[in-house]
Parts: C-alpha cells; sequence; structure tokens
C-alpha cells in the first residue's frame, strides 16, 4: 500500500467517492437500476471515509485497542501480509487485519495444555481475529443488486402471485402470469412490484387488487439484500465466544441491530456453510448504512478458504451445471465441522480431567469453578429439545454409562449427573450438528463417547423421524 499522509488520504476517498456516484448516475441513466435504487446505493457510497470511522468506532466500543500490530490484508488469498501499517494509512480501499481480546469470553483460560515445567500452552484463546474488508466494488455491488438480488425479488413476486390466484381459485392462469411477469420484468429492472404487476394484469376486481398489493408490499426489494458495503469478519477460537460478542452488541448498542442471524446449528444450508451473521446500522435513524459483521470460528474458515475457486467458477459460468461444485464444496465444509468438532472433544477430555478438582474446591460452599462457563446465550437450541437430551443423559449415568472416574471422592449419583449434565451443555453450546447422521469423534475415550452420545441425540433433533 502506497504510504500518504491523514490529507493526501482523504483527498483519496473523495475521489473514490466522486466515481462511486458517477458509476451510480451513469447506471441509473442507462436504465440499469432505478431512481429508488439509485439513492439507496448513493447513501452507501457517499463519505466513504466517515462511513470507515464509523466501522472503527463499532470495533473499538466492542473490542477496546488493539493487540498486535495492524497488518495489511490479501482478499484474494484471505491471508494478512506480514507488513505492518499505521493507522493513519488505512482507508476505505485496503483492507487490514488486527487481534483484539474479547474480554467478555467465557472460555478464557479454560482450555490450556502443559509442556515442560512451568510452560503453558493455551488450546483456545480470548483473541479475536478481526478482517475489516475494503469498501466494497462499486461495479460489484451493482451486479449483485441487478443480479442475484434481482432474481430472489422476481422468484418472490412470482411465488406472491401464484399464492393470490390459488386462494382466488385462478389455478389456470398461473404459468400465463409468471410467464409474463419473467418477461416484463427482465426487460426491464423495476422495483415497483405491485405497479408492474397490475398493469400486466389490466382490469380486474378490487379483491383481487387488494390481495395482490397487500402480498408484493412486502415483498424486500433487491437493494435492501445488499448490506455488504461495509463488511467486518471476526474469528473466534469456539461458538460460544462468537455468540458473547452478539449479545454484548445487542447490549452495548441495541437500536443499532438491524438483524441477527445465527446459522452454527443450520445444517439446511445446501453449501453447508455454518456462521452468524449482525447487520448493524453505522448510519443514523433517518440515513441507515448497514455494516456486515461475519462471525466465524477459526477452523472452519480455513476449510471455507479452499472454497473460494469453486464459487469464483460459479460466477464467473451462472449458467454452468453446478451441482458437482456444490457437492464437492459442500463437502470440504462438512470436514471442515468434524475438524472443529474433534477440537471441541478435545476440550471436553480436558474438562472431564479437572472434574475431580473442581469438586474437591467446591466442597462445602456449592460454588462451582466452573460457575457461569459457558455462559447461556440467547442464541441456543430449543428448551424441550435441551430438556429431552438430559433426561436422556441422566438415565444413562444411573445406569453406569457414563461413570465419573477421576473424582478426589466419591461421588452420589445427583453430583455425578450435575457434572455430566455440565458436561453436556458445553457440547451443546459449542459444536456444530453434523449435516449426515451417524457421524462423530473416533475413539474410546469417556469424552469421545459423552461427545458422541449428545451429538447423536442432536441428530436426532434434525431428523424427527429417527425419534428423539
Amino acid at each position: 500500500m502506497v504510504k500518504t499522509t491523514v490529507p493526501d488520504i482523504d483527498i483519496l476517498t473523495a475521489d473514490h467517492d466522486r466515481h462511486n456516484i458517477a458509476f451510480i448516475n451513469k447506471a441509473c441513466d442507462d436504465g440499469r437500476i432505478d431512481d429508488e435504487t439509485a439513492q439507496y446505493l448513493r447513501r452507501l457510497y457517499t463519505d466513504g471515509m466517515d462511513c470507515y470511522r464509523d466501522v472503527f468506532h463499532v470495533l473499538g466500543k466492542c473490542f477496546g485497542a488493539p493487540k498486535t500490530a495492524v497488518t495489511e490484508y490479501d482478499p484474494a488469498t484471505d491471508l494478512s501480509i506480514d507488513k505492518p501499517i499505521k493507522i493513519v494509512d488505512i482507508n476505505p480501499l485496503c483492507s487490514y487485519l488486527v487481534n483484539h481480546r474479547l474480554d467478555a469470553d467465557p472460555m478464557r483460560n479454560q482450555f490450556f495444555t502443559c509442556r515442560a515445567s512451568h510452560k503453558i500452552d493455551l488450546s483456545v484463546s480470548s483473541i479475536v481475529t478481526v478482517i475489516v474488508a475494503a469498501q466494497k466494488n462499486v461495479e460489484r455491488a451493482l451486479d449483485k443488486v441487478t443480479g442475484k438480488y434481482y432474481q430472489f425479488f422476481i422468484n418472490d413476486v412470482i411465488s406472491a402471485v401464484t399464492r393470490v390466484f390459488t386462494e382466488t381459485g385462478r389455478d389456470k392462469q398461473i404459468k400465463k402470469m409468471e410467464d409474463k411477469i419473467r418477461k416484463n420484468f427482465a426487460a426491464h429492472y423495476v422495483t415497483n412490484a405491485a405497479e408492474e404487476v397490475l398493469s400486466i394484469i389490466g382490469q380486474s376486481e378490487d379483491s383481487l387488487v387488494v390481495k395482490l398489493v397487500r402480498e408484493l408490499d412486502k415483498i424486500k426489494k433487491p437493494y435492501l439484500h445488499l448490506n455488504d458495503v461495509w463488511r467486518v469478519k471476526c474469528l473466534f477460537d469456539l461458538i460460544p465466544q462468537a455468540r458473547t460478542f452478539i449479545e454484548r452488541l445487542r447490549d452495548m448498542m441495541p437500536e443499532r441491530i438491524i438483524s441477527v442471524r445465527d446459522k452454527f446449528y443450520d445444517i439446511t444450508n445446501p453449501r453447508n456453510y455454518r456462521d452468524s451473521k449482525v447487520i448493524l446500522n453505522i448510519g443514523t435513524a433517518d440515513n441507515v448504512i448497514p455494516m456486515e459483521i461475519i462471525c466465524q470460528v477459526r477452523t472452519f474458515f480455513e476449510f471455507e478458504r479452499r472454497t473460494h475457486d469453486y464459487y469464483a467458477t460459479l460466477r464467473e459460468d451462472p449458467s454452468a451445471t453446478n451441482a458437482k461444485i456444490e457437492t464437492e464444496a459442500a463437502e470440504m465444509m462438512e470436514n471442515g465441522i468434524e475438524q472443529y468438532n474433534k477440537m471441541i472433544c478435545q476440550c471436553l477430555d480436558d474438562l472431564l480431567e479437572r472434574v475431580g478438582w473442581n469438586i474437591l474446591y467446591s466442597r462445602g460452599n456449592d460454588v462451582s469453578l466452573f460457575e457461569g462457563f459457558p455462559r447461556e446465550c440467547k442464541l441456543y437450541y430449543p428448551h424441550s429439545m435441551i430438556e429431552k437430551i438430559m433426561n436422556k443423559l441422566d438415565a444413562a449415568v444411573k445406569n453406569e454409562i457414563f461413570v465419573v472416574t477421576n473424582s478426589s471422592s466419591k461421588l452420589d449419583k445427583t453430583q455425578e449427573i450435575a457434572i455430566f449434565r455440565f458436561m453436556a451443555r458445553f457440547v451443546l453450546v459449542s459444536a456444530m450438528p453434523y449435516t449426515h447422521a451417524g457421524c462423530g469423534v473416533a475413539g474410546g475415550t469417556l469424552a469421545a463417547k459423552l461427545f458422541n452420545f449428545i451429538m447423536n441425540e442432536v441428530s436426532r433433533y434434525y431428523n424427527p423421524e429417527r425419534g428423539i
């Protein structure tokens, strides 16, 4: 990156803003987008340096000062460049990487391995790797708005019309209407769905018009899907850390939260992608500017990087048959889930090794060393599912399928159940459910057996025909 002074960066960013606005205006003049979309895009691409400072403000509020030097980041390889940069050199045209500490981390210093003598290696740390992307290229943003987001919009319009026509007994007209909608919406970019559809229908009874307008007005317009002009990715060691961060965002700036999507437990995504996403407003209530914060676990991110070539192929040739590419990418992500879950099982083994000490130190005052760990979170499995799993676990402990063998003194069943319930809760909040039933961690250790027991019950929940 070229080193510049602060005034030079302001000039550089202002020139880039003018280029972006000119591009948006031309797209509007050419009919590629309408006035409504152009107005939204101008909002996102005006005053780029001010928006970037707002990104800084959010990160500073959440994490405090960086714990390591700020380095450049190469989006093409998803790797940092070993080249420290100064804060004054950062601008919306560059990507950078920095490490922060999550002070509210419920896992802090729980997992470690001992080497020779006094040397300790943390297996899981409170360090969060934050990747701040450069401002999204305006041409690519426009391609998304007029491409896949517009196709989402057309499909939603057709679904709404089909639903209304079916309810009003016009089933025979559905196919003809779908063809007309696709033809008209493809001929020119339009976001006023109700007006366009009514022009296709022509004169009709008021009851049909009212129902159509009501349904069509609910549809999210294509440009509103564009939330990643300003974007950040946070890499955590464990899922509960990511969820702690999201809860912290909710507590600190609830008025800024636009939406939260948690997909760590999602097995319905054909691409097998697992993360959570927060859309935050870095503008004002009257001038919303979305910022996308993606939260991902570090292990999974390494596998995600390897899928970039697959999806680059699809972007270059969207019409190509992509079933094979999608399947291969999904399988690679499944490998990431398996690798991550192996780490969780190892963490579980570390906890089991220290259960005896926990009982010893807590005896007499009923205060567990693990109190509040991991912290309860609103982003969690349904309560009914948790209770069913815990009840099955209680029965397994009573039948001595699971027994604590390293306690400092003999435990009664109530104490053993409490210990295994704690361990089960750690697995439930930390592990990712497998896509395929029957997956698990190899090995005959107590940790592996307990982990597989819990994950098998989770699989039953996601596959109701297996029962739970």
